[in-house]
């Protein structure tokens, strides 16, 4: 299948799923359509700044590895996220720096020893047709560009900034070691009054493991269940990225990029904005904690500047 004219790039091999992403649908919540768009987003960005590409510009973003694909003409790419092995046309080549592909030769990527996504960036920006003004997939919704398949054809689209401006100091964002547990923030409520006070314990006192049946939707999490009040039905109400959205079971599940955009169970947090490029990072058998923050810390990296107002919960009130 080819997608668009002028293709600059052949897939041979997909891998376990490789999609076109960019930063999303921003703004259409009410008419029932997540944002969706790139799940490590720090990662994405950094890939095509990289490439001197709007940080706008689409790229493939790949699972676990595997990705082959065939430039049909002489490229300047770029590769971050999960690091992993790299060849091109047999030469070595590394993760966060940009590099040349010769017309006829294949970049091979094999399997990260951590980390779960990868992106790959091309200099221009992959041209697939837009749908609903984004070139990304979707897999809730089933809306974008579908996945990659052996064949497939990638034009450019021309997605540069007007000067060509490199990262030539990139600061990768950290990939979680399979080694350690990975430490979320997590705002407080909108729903936090409708779980137990032990409940609140729970979240910030025991370490969670995310399952298998985790995807871009959201991380599935296994561990001790958190218990609700008896208060009734909540009405369905809008969701977003990075909420932790509690069902009848009581375990967690985190929201990515292509969480539903609304829900009928009770939200006992958000994980904050900064940290959600390493929630997407997470593999199934990860361990992660939660542990409180404020607002005014929740738009930074984690550090001694931004933990230290972060250290107490504070119960809601009732009533």
């Amino acid at each position: 299948m080819t997608i668009g004219d002028a293709p600059v790039l052949e897939v041979v091999e997909p891998g376990v799923l490789a999609i076109v992403e960019d930063l999303g649908r921003p703004g259409l919540g009410a008419l029932g359509v997540g944002r969706a768009g790139a799940a490590d987003e720090e990662s994405f960005r950094l890939a095509n700044r990289l490439v001197a590409n709007a940080e706008r510009a689409a790229a493939v973003e790949f699972v676990l590895g595997g990705l082959v694909v065939r430039f049909r003409r002489t490229a300047t790419v770029a590769l971050t996220g999960a690091p992993a092995d790299v060849r091109a046309g047999g030469r070595a080549a590394a993760f966060n720096a940009p590099f040349a592909v010769r017309a006829g030769e294949e970049l091979r990527i094999g399997r990260p020893a951590r980390g779960l996504r990868s992106y790959l960036a091309v200099r221009g920006g992959l041209g697939v047709t837009p749908v609903l003004g984004s070139r990304s997939w979707d897999t809730l919704a089933g809306i974008g560009p579908p996945p990659l398949r052996p064949g497939d054809l990638l034009p450019l689209a021309g997605d540069v900034d007007g000067e060509p401006c490199v990262d030539v100091a990139p600061m990768p964002p950290p990939v979680p070691s399979p080694a350690g547990e990975t430490t979320l923030r997590v705002l407080p409520g909108p729903r936090a009054d409708r779980f137990t006070d032990s409940a609140l314990d729970t979240l910030f006192g025991t370490a969670y493991e995310v399952t298998a049946d985790s995807d871009r939707v959201g991380l599935r999490l296994a561990g001790a269940p958190l218990r609700t009040r008896d208060e009734g039905e909540l009405a369905p109400e809008g969701m977003v990225t990075g909420a932790l959205q509690v069902p009848p079971s009581g375990r967690p599940v985190l929201f990515l990029a292509d969480h539903p955009v609304t829900g009928g169970y009770p939200v006992i947090g958000v994980v904050a904005a900064a940290d959600l490029p390493p929630a997407a990072q997470l593999r199934p058998g990860d361990a992660v904690r939660f542990r409180p923050t404020a607002p005014a810390a929740a738009g930074a990296r984690p550090g001694p500047a931004a933990a230290a107002p972060a250290a107490r919960w504070h119960r809601p009130r009732r009533g």
